[in-house]
């Protein structure tokens, strides 16, 4: 017997006692008593004394039937000399009188003796009960090593195995003799231990154990059974030291238990609570199908395809006919790193987490996915598992598990785990694809509402930028715009409403309608304020904006502006905002300042007043109009965003255009921001003073003859005579309707631009109107005449009175 077998012995006399290790018959330890041929007892040894109380002297030369009573009953025979005696049983039960008096259950077998002497037989007895447990200990020993289900095995200092049970057997597919003597991990290439803050190899393991005396328990080793080539196998594995009687280590026991089913169990069902933690997580259809395939390897399978309908990616559905013959794109496609290789996926191509293009697939008749898409159902086929992708009764695509070797086959709890799988996946995917069609909606709802083209503009020049949201929310409600005013002057305006979506988008289109139809009747700021409150405080009590109306959209639940009116003539820039963010003005020199103007209510609020301020910009200034998306973002708050739109807007950059691009890639690096973002930046211009010309007339009949000869000469110095007949005809006109129905001074002003302008200015606030005179009327056409002698005309409202004015085309 080798060091590690006789260790092996030692470690089993400590654990049992050496003489029930041998047995309680064992002639070395149990009580023996020698007989004569008459069955006299002739020898008494010290263990008969110690397990039935008599000493020697008090039993030598007594029959044995004095002492020990066979239990099946007495059958007497004669003695010689013709005294009767009791036979002695070979080997039985019997029955002993202590010396105290009390009787005992005792266990015998008689051994003969040869030779001449009187010594015939040797008696050898023991407690019964010290015999049931010791049969009981020789049981669970023998039921360990041959019907356990748990592998056990014993491995000497050097790793190599001493001896195993029959499950250990079974496993490596050879019985012990062949095996013995082999490394552990010889014994099981290529596997591992998987649990956490452990070793992974075999040997290490072993030896933090020699080396520290304390025991490795529940580790989990991973790895292919010799037994089962092919299959991955998982068994909880113990290891503790072993050391014989004396204290010396001779090595490691390891018992092993196959938990392959019930870690697969547990696997799968981590795999469920993973992918309802990470499958869905954005509204993204793509990136949804690659979080899908990332869950599922290599925890599930060796390789998984998703295929999606062409129409999913644009957010439809495909037609009612299902998915044969519908184009399918391979969305994502993901497998597992083999030795020596590097597995491939649809993972993003860059940090921006832009994915690669989907590109079309078509499958051949009879094969799985071709099967899967004329049933409707699962296939599966050897390796391959494919689940259709269904949600809402609507077939949405397909996804492909395929597993390699070693990753087991797909069996019904697999199957059962795909199926659900793929069933929460639709869900998500189902969502994204109705997010990606309401996005595409309100974007393009979005686009019509923004302004097309601008028209340029004598008093500013313009750039603007409009960054749609990349969050979950969708698009917002974002705008801006440029309105030509009367006078040559530009109306300005930013604005956002609260919320995202497709209602965000329709109010703001609203609220734009609304400002473009108010500002060319020359409304004031505050006053065009005032009344977008009114109509956003109208949508919201009337019940327009409820939840309920609204699929998958936010409600709008008030909206900032800002309204600016730029006079090039004056230089003058009157500003009212409404819980927006002021202006950003700055001057030729470079300082950049933020006009006190005072913030109001958002609109919707109601009853609120708004105010405007007058501010004077000299020519060339600068004005930065922005919503809160330009400054305000998860990382930085409005305070610092401002300082830094400040500090770009003071860098000496000639163009517009290539300053909206440089606050763009300072504020919102890459592009990309969690709200809508508007810009426009406005320069200012100053119009000629000699393409100006203005002149006072008292409110007087003559005033109309004045008006003709101050225009006439006017427009022969500008070189306009082509125009001299009609506006003479308009001047007169407006002039006269001043006398006959306001009050005087008047004011008459010609303004040279893109178009001529003549303003008649009075103090009287009644409107006017067109009406038709009949045939006999001596009056009452002069305005009707006017309307269609020009482009446009209308009137504006000031403090000190009214200004009708004309617009006419330089050009016939």
């Amino acid at each position: 017997m080798d060091q590690a077998g006789e260790g092996a012995m030692s470690y089993a006399k400590k654990a049992t006692g050496e003489a029930d290790f041998r047995g309680p018959l064992d002639v070395t330890k149990a009580a023996t008593l020698v007989l004569d041929g008459r069955d006299t007892v002739v020898g008494w040894s010290p263990r008969a004394q110690e397990l039935l109380g008599y000493h020697p002297a008090e039993v030598v030369g007594k029959p044995i039937d004095t002492l020990l009573f066979s239990a099946e009953g007495t059958h007497t025979v004669e003695r010689a000399g013709g005294e009767p005696v009791a036979p002695f049983p070979e080997r039985g039960l019997c029955e002993a009188v202590h010396r105290d008096g009390h009787r005992l259950q005792l266990v015998t077998t008689v051994c003969r003796l040869s030779g001449t002497g009187a010594a015939d037989r040797v008696v050898v007895a023991a407690d019964r009960e010290r015999l049931r447990a010791w049969e009981t200990q020789l049981s669970m020993l023998h039921g360990l090593a041959t019907q356990s289900p748990v592998g056990l095995a014993i491995y000497d200092t050097d790793f190599r195995l001493v001896w195993c049970n029959a499950v250990s057997e079974m496993e490596l597919g050879r019985p012990l003799d062949d095996v013995q003597g082999q490394f552990a991990e010889a014994l099981y290439p290529g596997g591992e231990f998987v649990t956490p803050g452990y070793p992974q190899g075999l040997h290490e393991v072993m030896r933090q154990v020699l080396e520290t005396g304390e025991p490795f328990l529940d580790l989990h080793f991973r790895g292919e059974q010799p037994s089962d080539p092919g299959r991955e196998h998982v068994w909880s594995c113990s290891y503790y030291r072993l050391q014989d009687l004396d204290g010396q280590v001779f090595g490691v026991c390891e018992d092993a238990f196959d938990i392959s089913d019930r870690y697969e169990a547990q696997r799968q069902l981590s795999l469920l609570v993973e992918a309802g933690r990470r499958v869905g997580s954005t509204l993204d259809v793509v990136l949804t199908a690659d979080e899908l395939a990332e869950v599922a390897v290599p925890e599930f399978a060796t390789l998984v395809d998703v295929d999606l309908a062409a129409a999913v990616l644009d957010g439809e559905l495909p037609g009612a006919g299902g998915l044969v013959g519908t184009e399918l794109m391979r969305t994502s496609s993901r497998s597992a790193p083999t030795p020596g290789t590097a597995g491939h996926d649809r993972a993003p191509d860059d940090a921006a987490g832009r994915s690669r293009p989907a590109r079309r697939v078509e499958y051949p008749n009879g094969s799985p996915q071709h099967r899967c898409l004329a049933s409707g159902g699962l296939v599966l086929e050897d390796d391959t598992l494919v689940v259709p992708l269904r949600a809402g009764g609507s077939s949405l695509g397909l996804v492909t598990f395929v597993r390699g070797p070693g990753a087991g086959v797909f069996d019904s709890g697999a199957v059962a785990v795909a199926d659900e799988l793929v069933a929460r996946a639709a869900v998500s995917v189902d969502n994204a694809r109705r997010f990606t069609r309401e996005r595409a909606a309100a974007l393009t709802l979005q686009r019509q509402l923004m302004p097309q083209h601008l028209q340029p503009s004598s008093a500013v020049d313009f750039a603007h930028r409009y960054l749609p949201t990349d969050a979950l929310g969708g698009v917002g409600g974002d705008w801006f715009d440029v309105i030509p005013l009367s006078g040559t002057r530009v109306g300005l305006v930013v604005g956002d409403v609260v919320g995202h979506g497709l209602h965000a988008a329709a109010t703001m289109g609203r609220l734009r309608t609304t400002v473009r139809a108010l500002a060319p009747m020359d409304v004031p700021p505050d006053e065009l304020l005032m009344r977008l409150d009114d109509l956003v405080g109208q949508s919201a009590s009337d019940g327009s904006e409820r939840p309920d109306e609204l699929e998958g959209g936010d409600v709008a639940a008030g909206a900032t502006c800002l309204y600016a009116v730029y006079d090039p003539v004056s230089r003058h820039c009157t500003m009212a905002r409404a819980g927006h963010l002021p202006p950003a003005v700055v001057e030729p020199g470079g300082r950049v300042s933020f006009p006190h103007l005072p913030a109001g209510p958002p609109l919707g609020l109601g009853g609120l007043p708004f105010e405007s301020v007058d501010i004077e910009l000299p020519v060339g200034s600068l004005v930065a109009l922005f919503t809160d998306g330009l400054v305000e973002t998860r990382d930085r708050d409005i305070d610092k965003g401002l300082k830094a739109l400040e500090s770009v807007l003071s860098e000496d950059v000639r163009s517009l255009d290539e300053l909206c691009d440089r606050v763009i890639s300072e504020l919102l690096p890459g592009g990309t921001t969690t709200d809508d973002t508007a810009l426009l930046l406005v320069r200012t211009r100053e119009l000629d003073t000699s393409r100006v010309a203005a002149w006072d007339l008292p409110a007087e009949p003559v005033a109309a003859g004045r008006a003709r000869e101050l225009v006439a000469g006017q427009l022969g110095d500008w070189e306009l005579q082509q125009l001299v007949f009609s506006t003479e005809l308009i001047a007169s006109e407006l002039v006269t309707n001043a006398v006959k129905h306001a009050s005087g001074p008047l004011h008459l002003r010609l303004i040279h631009d893109r178009t001529l302008v003549c303003e008649v200015e009075d103090t009287g606030h009644t409107a006017p109107h067109l009406r038709h005179s009949a045939d006999d009327d001596e009056g009452g056409r002069g305005l009707f005449i006017v309307a269609q002698l020009v482009q446009r005309w209308g009137t504006r409202y000031s403090d000190s009175g009214k200004s009708i004015w004309t617009e006419q085309a330089l050009h016939a």
